[in-house]
């Protein structure tokens, strides 16, 4: 399956609309980028990716990405510096274990969602909402292969 194949347009708007929302709560930045193949293990891929789109230069350092390699079925969750300093060990398992199960019920637009969801409450806790937040990141999908560099 093509990564741009995996949601509908309505999906990719609920996705897109979940981050903004998610976001409303907390300082920290939320994408999701969508890979067909994942060519390495899917926590250096995603760390790459996180890498790529630069979501290591937000001000807090507390950028997450939601990588998700469609044809080899693999994704993984990333956190920056900020937030992985500031966080528990396996602070992203109940995470994963939520979208794990959508997934395997191709259920990915449901999958993803939740997973932005609690992500922003998570983030919540540690990065609340500043009145001075600016929105660092966009908050659309990104696809594709990411360089490794």
């Amino acid at each position: 399956m093509k990564a741009r194949d995996l949601l509908t347009a309505d999906e990719v708007k609920l996705v897109t609309g979940a981050i903004r929302e998610a976001e409303k709560d907390t300082s920290g930045e939320i994408r999701v980028h969508l890979d067909e193949k994942c060519p390495s293990a899917p926590m250096e891929r995603a760390e790459a990716v996180f890498n790529y789109l630069g979501m290591d230069k937000t001000k807090l350092r507390n950028g997450v990405l939601i990588y998700v390699a469609c044809q080899s079925k693999v994704f993984a969750i990333i956190g920056d510096k900020g937030i992985n300093d500031a966080v528990p060990e396996n602070f992203w398992k109940d995470v994963t274990d939520v979208m794990k199960g959508f997934f395997s019920a191709s259920r990915y637009a449901e999958g993803l969602t939740a997973a932005i969801r609690m992500t922003g409450e998570k983030l919540k806790a540690f990065f609340p909402y500043r009145s001075d937040d600016v929105n660092e990141l966009p908050d659309e999908i990104s696809y594709g292969q990411a360089k490794s560099e």
